[in-house]
């Protein structure tokens, strides 16, 4: 096959991320992953990732379905949202912080009493056993039984059976064997990453490999024979400086990637937009989140949205909600918006799905 080129490459990507709305187990079994945020501007990310690939998808959906569907809360790369059989695939874990004996006794009455009681919300928890505080992992101090509610949750023996009010309302997790194959299992998580973030350039995709010490701590050692597989198994090509992998069976060069006439608004953690690497090498400019910088170091917004045109990603968009309108503050990389009738129809046809998805219609 011959090499695809960088607009080839460029428009697969989208392409392959931006398929035709479904339903939303549908959409969460085809990405693999959704990358979660706490931050609502004007919606989380996830919900901003689903409205793009849901049917009719709505702020909180996700949420409000999440006890009905096969899915779980959990880390795979970073912390998010994951059908649930990926989820065993990492279970449990053997964390690399090890637990003392005392540690595992407070466990073992935690797991206990939520099992004698089902669900519990962490005040709950805290009110039973009020243990007290204790030093978070950046330098904070927080309840003794919510970190220990969190230890649980990451090494397998909880799970998030649905929020209220964004608290996560936990139960105990049924305790299934790790898989014995762990060299297969770890080319599958691999792959769940390629399919999600392709096509990757190599330093991405090495990097997201290493980053499944988060998901399985207990194969830590594993990861470098894993990438080794993957460069080996992968179809890739050399495209202006970069190496470039993608699935199997997949062809970057296809027809078929073609370009709709569409403005699109992506969260910041969207798989069009996540990789900052992939992203300067298709437009041609630096994107950063910016909400944990300070203010007066902010060069496009506290939460800025890449805009796309077509298959360019041409500028940001900061969203806020004033007396139930949607405000939206836009930057171009120009300078200035674009002047083609095409572009300003695009544009309001895309801030009117995000006020239905927000409900202000």
């Amino acid at each position: 096959m011959p090499s695809p080129s960088l607009d080839d490459l460029r428009r697969y990507a989208i392409a392959r991320s931006l398929f035709k709305p479904t339903t939303l187990p549908k959409a969460i079994s085809r990405l693999g992953f959704v990358q979660a945020d706490p931050i609502r501007a004007p919606a989380r990310a996830q919900d901003l990732t689903l409205r793009h690939r849901v049917v009719d998808y709505r702020a909180g959906d996700l949420e409000r379905r999440y006890s009905r569907l096969a899915v779980e809360e959990d880390f795979f790369i970073n912390y998010g949202f994951l059908p649930r059989d990926i989820h065993t695939l990492m279970h449990p874990r053997e964390a690399r912080q090890k637990w003392t004996k005392a540690r595992w006794k407070k466990a073992q009455e935690l797991l206990e009493f939520v099992r004698e009681k089902g669900v519990v919300h962490p005040r709950e928890v805290d009110a039973h056993f009020d243990h007290g505080k204790e030093t978070n992992w950046f330098g904070g101090s927080s309840n003794a039984t919510t970190q220990l509610l969190d230890g649980m949750h990451y090494r397998g023996l909880l799970r998030i059976a649905r929020r209220e009010g964004g608290v996560r309302l936990y139960s105990a997790r049924e305790l299934h064997p790790l898989p014995e194959d762990e060299a297969g299992t770890m080319d599958r998580l691999v792959d769940i990453i390629v399919n999600k973030y392709a096509p990757l350039p190599q330093a991405t995709l090495s990097g997201l490999v290493m980053r499944l010490a988060y998901a399985v701590p207990h194969w830590r050692h594993a990861r470098r024979d894993a990438w080794a597989r993957a460069k080996a198994r992968l179809p890739h090509a050399k495209v202006e400086g970069h190496t470039w992998y993608w699935p199997a069976g997949e062809n970057p060069r296809g027809r078929r990637h073609q370009v709709a006439e569409e403005v699109r608004l992506f969260a910041p953690f969207d798989p069009v937009v996540w990789d900052r690497r992939r992203f300067e090498a298709f437009w041609g400019w630096s994107y950063r989140f910016e909400a944990y910088t300070p203010p007066a170091k902010r060069i496009r917004g506290y939460y800025a949205l890449p805009l796309m045109w077509r298959d360019d990603v041409i500028g940001w968009g900061n969203l806020s909600v004033v007396d139930g309108k949607l405000v939206p503050d836009l930057g171009f990389t120009s300078g200035r918006k674009p002047r083609e009738p095409a572009f300003r129809q695009a544009l309001d046809a895309e801030l009117q799905r995000i006020e239905h998805f927000l409900g202000l219609d």
